[in-house]
């Protein structure tokens, strides 16, 4: 049996941002990383929804 790829933060987030530039599609950047497209689009949204994380501070709680 094939054993599971794990792959880094650092490198989920690298493909990530490739799919929210959309400057290639997601068959084509699942063809440069390996990585299969319905992956891809997973990791694109949830960057996108855990990307307000980032502006907040840290220990605050987030207000909507």
């Amino acid at each position: 049996m094939k054993q599971r790829k794990n792959h880094s933060p650092e490198f989920k987030a690298k493909v990530a941002l490739e799919a929210i530039r959309e400057e290639m599609t997601l068959a084509e950047l699942s063809k440069k990383y390996g990585v299969h497209p319905t992956q891809i689009g997973t990791w694109k949204r949830a960057a996108i929804e855990n990307m307000t994380t980032a502006f907040t501070r840290q220990g605050s709680a987030l207000s909507k």
